[in-house]
């Protein structure tokens, strides 16, 4: 079920940036500021002004979901674009502009940037509005779980336009004139009756529906209907023209809000996800819709589908029609520490443990939210795998190291905190980094890393992660990053993550031609694990579950859509077969600040953790993945080998392994890597073989290895009792409290 994470008591906010003195809100031992530190930065446009959230006052006092895929209408970081950037829902394309909504289909991918993007542009076929409109900007009107309500309005008219993901319709609210649609191109007009209209513009082919006694009237390129006392209308993208007649029993049910539910089936080891739409007729008494499914949804639907289909930039959506429809997907485990196993040397492993563990600076010198979290990745993993080692003195100066370094953080009023935005209803930390301030950029990415190393913390210290004492600020970076609460005033419904599309989003302006992006898929499955391991370490089953929910999702997405592990999505014609960066539009084979192919393969691996055995799921992609960078490297990794090395041992330990061995520690360790933890994850693998993700359990802090047909089974149990998980294979492990156990098959 969907379920709230605890969020500690705020007080009074000052507006960030205010003349008034800042104020400490108190949160167990820790405390946030209400007001920005002096000089940062806040949410700004490009030419560097303050932006506030671009709603209407209807809605003025909610959180804004700040990285969806619609944001730049609420975030217009272009000071030239007062109404949106492109919007990719999909199957449909939207881009708001002054006279309405312009509706599009692009069903041809484009290869650009010298072959390393293909993109499935918007190019409008039809802009939707009221006769004579000419608003000056586009605000949000309301918004639900994948679908918002944008609005327009000038000195005599308003427009109001709900748009969702899947949804192949736009059901439009008109007032102050007739409804008016502008075409691309002359229409062509396939059905003409009534208030019914089809049409084929630009190869797609569109359902126009018009209150019941009135008609359509088609002049040139503007097609119109006299509303009369009515004020609404709605479109449909047909799949062809054919579908018109199936397409318009719904046309006047209007979606009026959007929800996932999901629930976490222990003793399955199942994810169920169901996704409901909620409606309103307009006319008659038809209460359901068509839904467009992406491939990582239909995959795993519970529910009958239709005959229709879409292209679009995730592969072949295909439609299911009703209300609502449910996902089931298997669970892969996620592990504080890679079990235990002989193919490990002890006394070699306790030396690079050492080297981290004994160093004047395991920080690095890192000072803002990124690069000290990705410091506190490094020391996190390497807790574990110490007090496996039976390295306890290193074990828990690393623990040490960690909780100041934390409460540091978690404490108002020193050179590093974080400070909330009333306005934007956001938690930013300072010093800020890549965005995060005045873009709202990857607060998923950078939080990830905290949250991880808390659930770290409080699997060796309980009491440290209580709510009274540091775990209420843990919960409040929790809130900003992935609130599963709908109702909440503090913080929006799951900030980063899109649960339609199926994984995050980082940019929180959505500023760009090409929709929405997102890079490293890995950072945020980061978070997903570190929500399981701090929820199990608390006993907070919420959390827990809401983990599962989003890596068991974004998972599959990454699967499909980086790696495109089933061959399916990319374009024929596009000669990648990863990607670095996900795009409303499309995907590239790059990075933000690089083109070099390690980092563009790699960037969708780090941090290597536990959480990182669901990319186990596809070993012949992963085999791909590594040939495809060595033929773009022109040879072997030299910079991310650990990184990479990492990746392959999870398809191929041995030959990660050969590769290992043959570099003889010449190597560099990537800045969130250690030797330690290299060693110990390549050499584990090289002894139990790869994941074997088609085995699941009714943990999800328990795992399976498989070498040659021969298993290996580990969990880890957070609590108090001792436990017996179950795999699905049969195998029975007993874990006593606070324990993790390995045993062979």
């Amino acid at each position: 079920m969907v379920t709230a994470a605890a969020t500690a008591v705020a007080g009074v906010s000052l507006l960030p940036g205010s003349a008034n003195a800042a104020a400490e809100v108190p949160v167990g031992q820790g405390s946030y500021s209400d007001t920005r530190p002096e000089g940062t930065k806040g949410p700004e446009d490009s030419a560097g002004n303050p932006l506030k959230p671009q709603v209407t006052e209807r809605v003025a006092d909610q959180p804004v979901p700040t990285n969806d895929w619609w944001s730049s209408l609420v975030f217009k970081r272009d000071p030239e674009v007062p109404h949106s950037q492109p919007m990719y829902a999909h199957p449909a394309t939207y881009q708001a502009v002054s006279g309405g909504l312009e509706v599009g289909h692009p069903t041809e991918a484009a290869i650009v940037g010298e072959g390393r993007q293909y993109e499935y542009a918007h190019k409008a076929d039809l802009t939707l509005g009221v006769a004579g409109l000419n608003s000056p900007d586009t605000k949000a009107d309301g918004w639900s779980d994948w679908t918002v309500t944008p609005y327009w309005a000038d000195d005599s008219r308003t427009f109001r336009a709900t748009i969702g993901h899947g949804s192949p319709y736009v059901y439009a609210q008109a007032e102050g004139g007739a409804a008016e649609i502008e075409t691309a191109s002359t229409p062509e007009v396939f059905t003409e009756d009534g208030n019914v209209l089809g049409v084929t513009i630009g190869g797609n082919s569109y359902g126009l529906f018009a209150p019941s006694g009135t008609n359509w009237n088609v002049s040139g390129s503007t097609i119109s209907a006299d509303l009369g006392d009515k004020d609404y209308y709605s479109v449909a993208l047909l799949p062809n023209a054919d579908a018109l007649a199936d397409f318009r029993k719904y046309a006047f049910s209007f979606v009026t809000g959007s929800e996932v539910d999901w629930d976490y089936d222990a003793p399955g080891g199942k994810m169920k996800a169901t996704y409901k739409v909620e409606t309103e007729a307009r006319e008659g008494e038809e209460t359901g819709t068509i839904q467009a499914l992406y491939r990582h949804q239909w995959m795993h639907a519970d529910d009958a589908l239709t005959d229709y289909e879409y292209v679009s930039p995730r592969g072949t959506m295909k439609v299911h029609e009703g209300g609502s429809f449910s996902t089931t997907q298997d669970v892969t485990g996620v592990l504080p520490t890679m079990p235990k196993s002989d193919g490990v040397d002890n006394a070699k492993l306790v030396e690079y443990i050492k080297e981290v563990a004994d160093s004047d600076d395991p920080f690095n010198g890192a000072e803002d939210t990124y690069w000290t979290g990705k410091a506190l990745g490094k020391l996190g993993q390497l807790v574990g795998i110490a007090d496996q080692a039976g390295e306890t003195e290193s074990r828990d100066k690393m623990l040490a190291a960690m909780k100041e370094r934390l409460e540091e953080w978690f404490t108002a009023g020193g050179a590093s905190e974080f400070s909330y935005d009333s306005d934007w209803k956001t938690l930013t930390g300072y010093p800020a980094s890549y965005g995060s301030d005045a873009e709202l950029n990857d607060h998923h990415f950078h939080y990830s890393y905290y949250v991880m190393a808390a659930a770290i913390v409080a699997q060796y210290d309980s009491a440290w992660a209580e709510d009274s004492a540091w775990g209420g600020m843990v919960k409040e970076l929790i809130g900003d990053a992935a609130s599963p609460k709908r109702d909440d005033s503090k913080y929006p419904f799951l900030r980063g993550f899109d649960v339609y599309a199926g994984h995050s989003w980082a940019a929180g302006h959505q500023g760009f031609a090409a929709g929405n992006n997102q890079e490293s898929s890995s950072e945020s499955i980061n978070l997903s694990a570190g929500l399981i391991l701090f929820g199990s370490a608390t006993g907070d089953t919420e959390l827990r579950d809401l983990g599962v929910y989003m890596l068991t999702t974004e998972a599959e997405s990454i699967r499909q859509y980086w790696f495109d592990g089933d061959q399916e999505v990319f374009p024929e014609n596009y000669e990648h077969e990863t990607l670095g960066m996900v795009w409303g539009s499309g995907g590239a084979y790059s990075t933000w600040w690089t083109a070099n192919p390690e980092e563009i393969h790699g960037i969708n691996v780090l941090p290597v953790t536990g959480g990182s055995l669901h990319l186990a799921a596809n070993p012949d992609a992963i085999k791909r993945n590594i040939a495809e960078m060595e033929r773009e490297n022109g040879g072997p990794a030299e910079e991310w080998r650990d990184i990479l090395w990492s990746f392959q041992a999870l398809g191929d330990p041995a030959a990660a392994k050969e590769l290992y061995d043959a570099d003889g520690g010449a190597y560099e360790p990537e800045e969130g890597m250690s030797r330690a933890q290299t060693y110990h994850w390549i050499y584990t693998l090289a002894a139990t073989g790869a994941p074997d993700t088609s085995v699941t359990a009714d943990s999800p802090t328990a795992a399976a290895f498989n070498k040659d047909g021969s298993k290996t089974y580990t969990a880890h149990n957070y609590g108090d009792s001792e436990s017996t998980v179950t795999f699905s294979d049969g195998k029975k492990l007993t874990v006593p409290a606070n324990s993790s156990v390995t045993e062979a098959g």
